[in-house]
């Protein structure tokens, strides 16, 4: 099943080849730019993930790579099309003429649960089982002739992302950019340490209700007592008007990747199918730019530098966002005031200058 939308407008194309949604799309309305479909692919485990094409066909340079962005915990990837005030990441890389996707893995954004599908998955099933059928419909779908993707994965997005460069051996990955994410856990904040404290606790209640709940605590957190969320979001230094539009990327946490988590925290190492991430790590040689929130709670710095000092590459980039002037935690990466500037340039310039030379395929 397949959606297309030109500008404001969609259009439900179901069960189409990849050619014939580019038909569609193209007799639809090749005026407006730029465009997003929405793709739904079964991922042969009772669920259908949400990916989201968008390119602009007056800007797109065929050469370059298809850019896939993966969300992290409780979150979707809405706020990556979406900014309060500017360019959204998504909309940087679109307007630099790359096609992005989106992608919404189980349990994320528009992703359905078929009566099969299982709600007790956890990292392993999403990096490994959800990301590897992401990127194949991806490539059978771009519009660039690429056969490998570059990623960026954002918090949890981006474990999902080494995951799948150490411990997938036929990954079609490029380049990597990492932005808060956490591989071995150097550094744990307080708030951090005592929330994740219990494996068996935290892993045994379902949360519900969460977007609800940020949309009505945001605005007054924010305005009295905004130290609450300050090693998540800074109000100083992001526009939190908009806060009913940004809490639409906000997702109900599973309890089994809550309990994986809180032993991931007390092991500091993650460890996948018998195999240690973070030792792993050192095998994988992909260009890497590793982006880090100054002032990030949630993911510190010690813990989100982690993966630039211990990756195998040559090719890598430390990019610290933030100082005394400029407060950056965690979400501010993404929706920052400054995030064109600080965190949306440097990744558009890191991934045009690791274009491949030549494709492998003609430009549908």
């Amino acid at each position: 099943m397949t959606l297309l939308k030109f500008g404001r407008s969609t259009v439900f194309d179901c069960g189409r080849r990849p050619e014939e949604v580019r038909e569609a799309g193209e007799r639809f309305g090749t005026a407006l730019s730029p465009k997003t479909v929405k793709h739904l692919i079964p991922n042969g485990d009772g669920w259908l993930l949400a990916l989201w094409q968008t390119w602009d066909p007056d800007k797109l340079v065929p050469h370059r790579r298809p850019v896939a962005i993966v969300p992290g915990y409780g979150m979707n990837s809405f706020i990556f099309s979406f900014h309060p005030n500017g360019l959204s990441l998504e909309g940087a890389l679109v307007d630099a003429g790359f096609e992005v996707w989106r992608a919404d893995l189980r349990g994320q954004g528009e992703s359905i649960r078929l009566p099969e599908g299982r709600k007790d998955h956890g990292l392993e099933e999403m990096a490994l089982g959800d990301l590897p059928i992401a990127v194949q419909a991806m490539l059978e779908r771009t519009r660039t002739g690429a056969d490998r993707v570059d990623m960026i994965g954002a918090s949890l997005g981006g474990t999902f992302m080494f995951m799948y460069a150490a411990l997938d051996p036929h990954h079609h990955l490029g380049s990597l950019v990492a932005m808060g994410s956490p591989v071995r856990w150097v550094e744990v904040h307080p708030a951090v340490r005592v929330l994740f404290a219990s494996p068996w606790l935290v892993g045994l209640v379902p949360i519900l209700g969460t977007r609800k709940m940020a949309e009505w605590a945001l605005p007054r957190v924010t305005r009295h007592a905004p130290w609450l969320i300050s090693l998540y979001m800074n109000p100083t230094s992001t526009d939190v008007s908009a806060a009913s539009e940004m809490v639409k990327t906000v997702e109900d946490p599973t309890r089994f990747v809550n309990r994986e988590i809180a032993r991931w925290i007390r092991k500091r190492d993650l460890t996948v199918r018998g195999v240690n991430l973070s030792e792993r790590l050192r095998a994988v040689d992909l260009p890497l730019l590793c982006i880090v929130a100054a002032h990030d709670g949630v993911v510190p710095r010690g813990t989100a530098e982690f993966a630039y000092h211990q990756i195998g590459s040559r090719d890598r980039q430390l990019l610290v966002v933030g100082d005394r002037a400029l407060a950056m935690a965690h979400a501010d990466l993404f929706v920052a005031n400054a995030a064109q500037r600080e965190v949306f340039a440097p990744i558009v310039e890191f991934l045009q200058k690791r274009v491949p030379r030549g494709v492998t395929k003609k430009l549908a």
